[in-house]
Parts: C-alpha cells; sequence; structure tokens
C-alpha cells in the first residue's frame, strides 16, 4: 500500500503575496527591470567602495580622455575623464547615490506624510473632506518641479533644500491619490457590512481599506521616485540644487553641456544615467501593479 501513487494529493495554495511574485516573475519586462534596479541598488548603497577612484580626484595628466574602447581612450579610465580630469566611472557611481538614493529618501518622506493625510482626509466626512480636496485641487494645478523650483528660490540653493522642496512638492500627489483611493474604498458594500457588524473607524481602516491600497499606492510611488529623480536632476542642472564639485548627475550635465561636441561622452552618460534609472523603476513598478490587479481581480 506504501508504494501506491496518493490519488489524492493535496494541493498547495499559494498565499496571495506568493502568486504576485509568481506573475511578477513571469513577466520577462518586469524581471529585467527588477535586475537593473538591482544593480542601481547596489551602486547606491555600495558606490563609494566600488568606485575606482575618489569622484572629485583630478588626474591632470588625462583631461577629456575618452572611454577605454575609443583608440585614444585607457583602460585605467573606463568610461573617461572630464574636462577637470575627473574619472567619468566614479563620478557616475558617486552620484548614484546622490541621485538616486536622496530621491527613494524623498518618496519615503513624501510617502508616510501624503499618505497619512489622505487616509485621514478619505475616511472623514464635511467640511474637512471638502477643504482638503479644494486645497489639493490647487496644489496640483502646479507642476511638481515648479513647485520645486520655488521652494528652492525661497530656501536658498542647495542639495539639502533642494531635497526638501521636493518632498514638499510630492506631498500633495500622495494625498491626492491616497484619498481618492480611501474615499472610493469607503463607498463599497463591504465597509458598510463592516459597519454594521459593529466594526469601529480603526478596524475599518485596518481590515477593510488598507489592504486594498496595495495597487494605488505600488503605483503613486513608481511615479513619484520617477518624478523625484527627474526634478533632482533637474533643479541641479539649473545651478539649483548640488553645487560642485559634488557628482549629481544633473549637476554633472550643467557642467558639461558647453563640452557636447568636444567631448560627448561627458553629457550623455550622465544623461544615459537618468534615463535608465527612470525607466528601469518604472518597469518594476508596471510589473508590480499588473501582478497586484491579476491577484486582487
Amino acid at each position: 500500500m506504501s508504494n501506491r501513487a496518493n490519488i489524492y494529493p493535496e494541493i498547495r495554495v499559494l498565499t496571495p503575496l506568493e502568486l504576485a511574485w509568481q506573475l511578477f516573475k513571469n513577466n520577462f519586462m518586469a524581471m529585467v527591470g527588477l535586475w537593473g534596479l538591482l544593480i542601481l541598488a547596489i551602486l547606491t548603497l555600495f558606490g563609494s567602495w566600488l568606485a575606482p577612484y575618489h569622484p572629485a580626484e583630478q588626474f591632470t595628466q588625462a583631461l577629456l580622455l575618452p572611454p577605454s574602447w575609443s583608440e585614444q581612450g585607457n583602460i585605467d579610465f573606463f568610461l573617461g575623464t572630464d574636462d577637470l580630469g575627473r574619472d567619468m566611472l566614479s563620478r557616475l557611481i558617486g552620484g548614484a547615490r546622490l541621485t538616486v538614493g536622496n530621491a527613494v529618501l524623498v518618496v519615503l518622506v513624501a510617502l508616510l506624510l501624503g499618505g497619512t493625510i489622505g487616509i485621514l482626509g478619505g475616511m472623514s466626512k464635511g467640511l474637512k473632506s471638502s477643504i482638503l480636496n479644494h486645497l489639493l485641487d490647487t496644489l496640483l494645478s502646479i507642476p511638481s518641479l515648479l513647485l520645486a523650483i520655488i521652494f528652492v528660490a525661497i530656501l536658498g540653493p542647495g542639495l539639502f533644500n533642494t531635497l526638501m522642496a521636493i518632498t514638499l512638492a510630492l506631498i500633495p500627489q500622495f494625498v491626492r491619490a491616497t484619498y481618492n483611493a480611501v474615499s472610493d474604498e469607503m463607498q463599497k458594500e463591504y465597509i458598510t457590512a463592516l459597519r454594521l457588524d459593529g466594526a469601529n473607524r480603526w478596524h475599518i481602516l485596518k481590515l477593510g481599506v488598507l489592504p486594498n491600497l496595495s495597487d494605488t499606492l505600488v503605483s503613486q510611488t513608481t511615479r513619484g521616485l520617477s518624478s523625484a529623480i527627474l526634478d533632482i536632476t533637474a533643479v541641479g542642472f539649473l545651478g539649483l540644487g548640488a553645487q560642485p564639485p559634488k557628482p549629481e548627475w544633473g549637476a554633472m550635465l550643467s557642467h558639461a553641456i558647453d563640452l557636447v561636441y568636444l567631448a560627448p561622452w561627458t553629457v550623455t552618460l550622465p544623461g544615459m544615467a537618468i534615463v535608465l534609472s527612470v525607466l528601469v523603476i518604472n518597469m518594476v513598478g508596471e510589473g508590480l501593479r499588473q501582478a497586484i490587479n491579476e491577484v486582487m481581480s
């Protein structure tokens, strides 16, 4: 009897998290984005140990050296050097922490503050909800980059002031997205059923609202992170963000814009770093959103 095959095999049911991961793994573009995001995270966290040189170190004998695959290139400077003889690879790796790392911090703060305000506003009614709604409409009518520039103009140039300004500019977006999602959930029948069962506001939030906000939070966090990277680099390009010699990608673009014909790699490499960072973040975010939607449907 023990050798017979079990005709009643036990079927293991995947949890929603495991099912979402399974769907995410089956998405080729999402997995490509995930590997790119992991590489970006490693460069952001451990860049100071991985960079071959200090970002501000100057090699006066190697000014405007092209990348190593060029005939005039040198393998010691794999991506070439800028007009001050600084290694481009080291500066790009160092800029990952200033650009991507700071963007992550900005988005986490905006998510925490904006999400909390949005949840409280979405669960409220009457005058408070109406005032918050109209205030958000006013703030969201102004682009986040313009808001950031206005705040930086008031606070003064510098990377810290730039991060504060971008955080303040992103918070209304998280408030609006969370507010709309919570308001929609509060109108559904299962929330009414919870109320009829005697559930208080905390239990309604914990058991009914929060589990259904994952799609909104993932989508808004992805958009916010992409927007934060673009805003940090844009403000840096305008000379209002990170100041030299910090290797922030937008500041690197601004510094090298006059060299676009003489040394095009000094412009294209920071630009490609910005584009690829935003691309992999959006690929991962879209893959997560599709997987969560399929699980919840």
